[in-house]
């Protein structure tokens, strides 16, 4: 993995200030999830609020079901409580079983419930939670950001996302003392570099 200079990296989150208006969601998503910690039908409104924006792409063939992804976020909810509390730099091999099986019932929580889409599954939508649950320790990425970093998720999902889970804690730790914005976690400020290199090339 090619780590960017410190230069190149703040340019990418600085074309993603500049250029990215639906990051206002990304903050109300944000604050939503903590204010309604311990309330999963209230956190699965929050993580909406976010997923219909931020993933229109993919739900303008239909919604998921809010009841299941309630249900998800119950069933993982001692593992989601531990994620938050850590960090990406403390991922370790001991919890890749814990991560695969939290993303596979995300992935069924979320696939498109309506329309003639119904089944679809969409793994940038389960980043994009699992995120928003845990953003010190989850990474997001979307099609373009796997594709350049050789993670792409068109088959076992989970696997690839462990593996990018992976990258991103070697891109962390090489980056940490560095980065000019502390406004947010780490993991989210090198998504708006991602974003702003590969997804949309304004750098």
């Amino acid at each position: 993995m090619d780590i960017p200079t410190i230069k190149e990296f703040n340019k990418g989150v600085e074309e993603f200030r500049k250029y990215e208006k639906r990051d206002a969601m990304y903050k109300v998503a944000t604050f939503m999830v903590s204010h309604f910690w311990n309330k999963p039908a209230d956190i699965a409104d929050g993580l909406g609020v976010l997923l219909l924006t931020w993933n229109q792409a993919f739900y303008r063939y239909g919604v998921f079901d809010f009841n299941k992804l309630e249900r998800c976020i119950k069933n993982n909810y001692s593992e989601i409580k531990e994620y938050r509390n850590r960090h990406i730099l403390t991922l370790s091999t001991s919890d890749e079983k814990n991560i695969k099986k939290m993303f596979n019932e995300f992935l069924e929580a979320l696939q498109i419930d309506t329309g003639k889409m119904k089944g679809r599954k969409s793994p940038v939508s389960v980043a994009k939670t699992i995120h928003l649950l845990a953003p010190k320790f989850f990474p997001i990425w979307d099609d373009k950001i796997a594709r350049a970093y050789g993670c792409y998720y068109n088959k076992n999902s989970a696997e690839q996302y462990i593996r990018f889970c992976k990258i991103m804690k070697d891109f962390s730790e090489k980056l940490k003392d560095k980065i000019l914005y502390k406004n947010w976690s780490i993991l989210k400020i090198i998504d708006e570099y991602n974003y702003s290199k590969y997804t949309k090339h304004w750098i």
